[in-house]
């Protein structure tokens, strides 16, 4: 069995002590949910700015893609998930904007997206990935 590596990276928000923002097992990666907060101060950004806050979440889950060796041209799925239902075309607008822009491949990665209650309130959306580093 392959080595379980730890991913960590100041270019996105410090994990808990319960987890880790990403972990590398032979080619796969697995981020942690992300959130759109600051990688410096870990504070909550764009408070009611669905779009923002979906660029900045996609901004963390990249530093830590990167920081495992992978690109968004690894990843198989982007789980998203999204406290109002009424955010989902914005965010997905946002979503489809970053996306495209950082894989240079044509095939684009799975998405789910799911509505939840979310652990901070000013979260509007968190997004976790799967990646297979080639």
């Amino acid at each position: 069995m392959s080595e379980r590596i730890a991913i960590k990276t100041d270019k996105a928000p410090a994990a808990r002590p319960i987890f880790h923002q990403g972990v590398k097992q032979g080619p796969f990666v697995q981020v942690s949910g992300q959130g759109p907060q600051d990688p410096a101060t870990g504070e909550y950004l764009y408070p009611g700015d669905i779009k923002k806050q979906t660029i900045r979440t996609l901004e963390n889950v990249l530093a830590i893609l990167e920081a495992a060796g992978a690109t968004m041209d690894d990843v198989l799925i982007l789980r998203v998930y999204i406290t109002k239902r009424e955010d989902f075309a914005p965010m997905s607008e946002a979503y489809g904007e970053f996306v495209k822009a950082h894989c240079k491949g044509e095939v684009l990665p799975c998405r789910t997206t799911v509505t939840v209650g979310l652990p901070n309130e000013d979260m509007l959306v968190e997004i976790d990935a799967l990646a297979v580093v080639s």
